[in-house]
């Protein structure tokens, strides 16, 4: 019994550390960090009060079940309970072990009904993208605005500057402006595949011949990744997402450019490149300054 303490204690003594020496990076997954990534979207901060709600509720039960099973052991096993009782039946037992998790799904149902209209109506769009899914490569189209699509695949390992980042970089991001409400068109191909952005709380099954729909508004510009989340063929680990939140009036220049020459022209390119290179000078004089 002291063993298995001292191996319980021990397990989770290491994963309070990692955890705590793993600050999480938002809009990408962190090495040994536990938990979920952080939300940047009102879809996925409510996603992550309802799995907190889910989490209290599902340790509850299973230490509830834990001291029972203890219980059990140490009450009624042959040496504390030589002569068992003849009886197989309990009408109080049987109609709490019905009703109690009947009033637990009512509990768990409550909140859940509310965000998955929160996550299914969308709202009145600033930005509507198409996002296609081919094998294996996203394709990107704002058909509203005049850019016709353009294809965002995944950049090789040599080309990755970040290594953390090597399958989740691509080469032309989608863009969007920061506090903006972004609706996203989702239609396979091919084959099925899914959109998903783990920082957004958005996870859409993009089918051939149906268009599914999410939406998300993100209100601190930044870079933020995900992956394709069917199992949709030999490369589906190398099918990445990358959405590139910029200010609105960098939005605006990168969109004149992509209607000139598309998203994945050299103008709209550029736009990106200039924005990034002015906030990394301001992050190198900002940690000069410290």
């Amino acid at each position: 019994m002291r063993a298995l303490k001292a191996v319980l204690l021990g397990v989770i003594t290491t994963m309070l550390g990692a955890a705590a020496s793993a600050s999480p990076v938002t809009g990408r997954p962190t090495d040994g960090h536990i938990g979920l990534q952080p939300a940047v979207t009102p879809v996925a901060e409510q996603i992550h009060n309802f799995h907190n709600l889910l989490l209290l509720i599902i340790i509850a039960i299973t230490f509830f079940v834990l001291a029972l099973l203890v219980y059990v052991i140490f009450r009624y096993n042959k040496n504390a309970n030589p002569r068992p009782a003849k009886f197989a039946h309990n009408t109080l037992v049987e109609v709490v072990w019905t009703v109690v998790p009947i009033i637990i799904l009512l509990v768990i149902a409550i909140p859940s009904f509310p965000l998955l209209y929160f996550q299914e109506r969308m709202p009145e769009p600033d930005v509507v993208v198409k996002a296609n899914g081919y094998q294996w490569y996203w394709g990107y189209e704002y058909a509203d605005a005049g850019v016709g699509e353009y294809f965002s695949q995944m950049v090789g390992e040599d080309e990755v500057e970040d290594s953390e980042l090597y399958l989740l970089a691509v080469d032309y991001p989608l863009v969007v402006p920061a506090g903006a409400t972004v609706v996203v068109e989702v239609m396979g191909r091919d084959v099925i595949h899914n959109w998903a952005v783990p920082a957004f709380g958005s996870r859409v099954d993009a089918i051939p011949g149906r268009l599914n729909q999410t939406w998300f508004r993100v209100d601190e510009p930044g870079t933020y990744y995900g992956q394709c989340s069917e199992l949709c063929g030999r490369d589906h680990a190398f099918m990445p997402i990358e959405v590139r939140v910029v200010p609105q009036d960098v939005y605006d220049d990168w969109l004149a450019a992509a209607v000139e020459d598309g998203g994945d022209g050299a103008s709209a390119a550029s736009v990106l490149a200039s924005y990034e290179a002015e906030q990394a000078e301001r992050t190198r004089l900002a940690s000069s300054q410290d």
